[in-house]
């Protein structure tokens, strides 16, 4: 089981007057209840930065970047995949949870555009959305870009990169942009080379960024992967996507 709680940053940034409220959600998909978090920036926003978790599922990371999105003038969502009443007590169970959806693609894809379905009703967000993600995250955004899910764009932040049997990317209708390390154990260079040839083929907008000596994990500070150059630079990567999108 995950909960949702407000951090210290979340009230520091509503404090601040960067952000006008920020706050967890739920909303359900069949007859499992989920829990998001949403951030609004101040101002009028730009757009919405939707933000899929790690296989830890949301917590204090997925938490601080919708709140950072919300500084950048976007509404910041973390969505929930996995479920409130889920186990994640640990990497067994992060394994189990990553592993159902993988297995089972159409689930996969059905708990993705109910939780966007979630956000898109959500007061407040704009229609403009794209949809981001970490890890397993990461690859949830390319799941997304392939089922052909209607998004301004798709950022993988060192997702898997495979391309599961039967898939392809001929039904993705906007830009993908992946930020990932050159020293990622779990997704090589010929995993990403492939994907570059499948986005080529498809004729899909793409630019790859990638941080050499980056490991898996380059933006969970505090992993033994944490790189924090490397992160900046992808974070600063995304802004100008969303510049450049929206």
């Amino acid at each position: 089981m995950h909960k949702i709680l407000t951090t210290p940053a979340a009230l520091a940034l509503a404090l601040s007057g960067a952000a006008a409220f920020a706050e967890p959600f739920e909303y359900s998909i069949g007859e499992m209840v989920f829990e998001g978090y949403i951030a609004h920036p101040s101002e009028e926003p730009l757009g919405a930065v939707l933000i899929v978790h790690d296989w830890d599922g949301v917590n204090a990371h997925e938490i601080a970047r919708a709140e950072a999105m919300a500084e950048a003038g976007y509404v910041g969502i973390a969505l929930d995949l996995f479920g409130r009443d889920t186990p994640l007590e640990g990497i067994d169970d992060y394994r189990a949870a990553t592993g159902a959806l993988y297995a089972d693609r159409a689930e996969f894809r059905t708990r993705l555009e109910g939780a966007i379905d979630a956000a898109t009703a959500l007061d407040g967000v704009p229609s403009n959305m794209v949809l981001t993600g970490y890890c397993f995250g990461g690859a949830a955004a390319l799941e997304a870009a392939r089922a052909g899910l209607d998004l301004a764009g798709f950022v993988s932040f060192h997702g898997g990169l495979d391309l599961p049997e039967g898939q392809d990317y001929s039904a993705t209708s906007a830009p993908v942009l992946v930020l990932h390390g050159s020293a990622d154990p779990v997704s090589g260079m010929a995993d990403l080379a492939a994907l570059m040839d499948a986005l080529q083929e498809a004729n899909v907008p793409h630019e790859a960024q990638i941080y050499g000596g980056a490991r898996h994990s380059f933006t969970v500070e505090g992993s033994n992967d944490w790189d924090a150059d490397a992160n900046a630079r992808a974070e600063a990567a995304l802004l100008r996507f969303l510049e450049d999108t929206f």
